[in-house]
This record gives structure tokens, C-alpha cells and sequence, in this order.
């Protein structure tokens, strides 16, 4: 736990009292004590410090200050064809860490149906996995989530409107023949849609429906990846490629 999260209505009077996992973080794996000071951050908020006044096996209470706002939007959303439930809450939790302002589940012809009936789905079951995300990485915003049972209405008559302040957009195919660095201007400062297909990958239909929208295939190289491995290598490609130092060399 990197920041201290917690909602606006557990404030009160600049004061936050915890008796759940947070405090337990804090007495046996922080081993805080009276005066000590956090970082600290309220949910889809600004950010400061708490300062402790009081810690004993029953309680914790501490001292809030905001005094940094809340951070910026990330740059990057995703769209993802909906993976095996125990594969997502990885996913979750580890693109919330790298950074994205949404991510889009949809379906696709190599999706088992019955993913969409897991009760991860369900908001209050992937919020802890998105705060485990946002209390590695230090940060208070939370991603927003969509979940997209039907592809082509997903294509058609959605991505216009969720692509459309994207410039950059972007699908990951094994059978393409460009690489990233080669689809994008460096250093990559434009809004990012990349989609990320399922174990088998996407078929050739939904790869044309995505050109349709704009979206240029590029490849990973020979090795085949497993989703939850190819989410964080692609995000960590594209904050690379975000950094002006980074040079192609040739």
C-alpha cells in the first residue's frame, strides 16, 4: 500500500477512523505510530497526507490534509475482449497500477458466453481489485469500466463516439507486420485506444470491423502471450513510448 485510499463519506470533521485491512496495513506491515504521517488520498480526489492520533488493535485515526489536486486523466484506455474471470482480476488490478481512464470488456467470437455471468462483473466485486491498482501505483483515480456483451454493436455504433478524441488507435494482432514504435509518432503524446484480443486472438471479421474504425494492427513479435502478460507489456510499451528520451534505433 503506497497511498492510504478512502471515500469521501468515511471523512468526517478532517478525520478518518479505520478498523478494516487498512488499518491492520497499517499497524503490522507500516508499523506506524502516533505522529507518523501517510500518503493519503481520497477516492476520484485529491491527494495529501494523514497524520496518526490515535492506533490501538481496535482502531486508527487519523489527521487528513488534501492539499494536492486530483491527479490527471491517463492518456490511454483499453479495450479488452473479456478473459477468464481469475485472469481479469489480474488485469484489473495491474492496468489500474500502469494507468488507464477506461477499459472497455466486450465480446468476440473466441469469448466463452459464460464469462459474462461471473459475479466478478458485478461493480462491488471489481472495485478491490481496481483499489489494490490505485494503492500500488500511488494514484486516486479509478478506472471506469463498460462491459459490451455484443461486438458488432460494440464496433458500430460505440467506437465512433469512444474513439473519436483518440487519434491513436491501435489493435494488437500476431498476424500484422508492424511494430508499435513504428504505427505512432514519438514521443507518443496523443490519446491512446488500443484493444486486446482473447487467448486465440481476434479472427479476421472483427480485425476488419476495427480497420473500419481506424484502428492499425500491430504486432508483438513470434511469442505467443498470455492476455494478462500482453496487457502489461503493451502498457508499459506505450509509456515508453510517451517518454521524449526514447529513440528508435535503426
Amino acid at each position: 500500500m503506497n497511498i492510504l485510499l478512502f471515500n469521501q463519506s468515511e471523512l468526517q470533521d478532517n478525520q478518518l477512523t479505520l478498523n478494516d485491512r487498512r488499518a491492520e496495513h497499517i499497524r503490522k506491515i507500516l508499523r506506524a505510530g502516533c505522529g507518523d504521517q501517510l500518503k493519503t488520498g481520497q477516492i476520484n480526489g485529491p491527494l495529501g497526507r494523514a497524520t496518526i492520533r490515535e492506533i490501538n488493535k481496535k482502531r486508527v485515526i487519523l489527521q487528513v490534509e488534501l492539499n494536492v489536486p486530483l491527479p490527471p486523466q491517463p492518456k490511454t484506455s483499453m479495450i479488452l475482449a473479456l478473459p477468464r474471470p481469475i485472469m481479469l482480476k489480474r488485469i484489473l488490478s495491474q492496468a489500474t497500477t500502469l494507468g488507464v481512464s477506461n477499459i472497455y470488456l466486450i465480446n468476440s467470437r473466441r469469448v466463452e458466453k459464460s464469462f459474462f455471468h461471473a459475479s466478478l462483473l458485478e461493480e462491488n466485486n471489481m472495485l478491490p481489485h481496481l483499489l489494490h491498482g490505485l494503492e500500488q501505483a500511488g494514484d486516486t483515480r479509478l478506472p471506469k469500466i463498460s462491459i459490451h456483451q455484443r461486438f458488432k454493436p460494440f464496433v458500430e455504433d460505440l467506437l465512433p463516439e469512444i474513439g473519436a478524441d483518440s487519434p491513436a488507435r491501435l489493435v494488437a494482432h500476431p498476424e500484422a507486420t508492424s511494430f508499435l514504435p513504428e504505427l505512432i509518432e514519438i514521443p507518443l503524446q496523443e490519446k491512446v485506444l488500443l484493444a486486446i484480443g482473447p487467448e486465440g486472438g481476434w479472427i479476421d471479421y472483427e480485425i476488419d470491423k476495427f480497420k473500419e474504425q481506424g484502428f492499425r494492427p500491430f504486432t508483438m513479435g513470434p511469442r505467443i502471450l498470455r492476455v494478462d502478460t500482453a496487457v502489461i507489456s503493451l502498457l508499459a510499451q506505450l509509456d515508453l513510448l510517451k517518454s521524449s528520451r526514447f529513440k528508435v534505433l535503426g
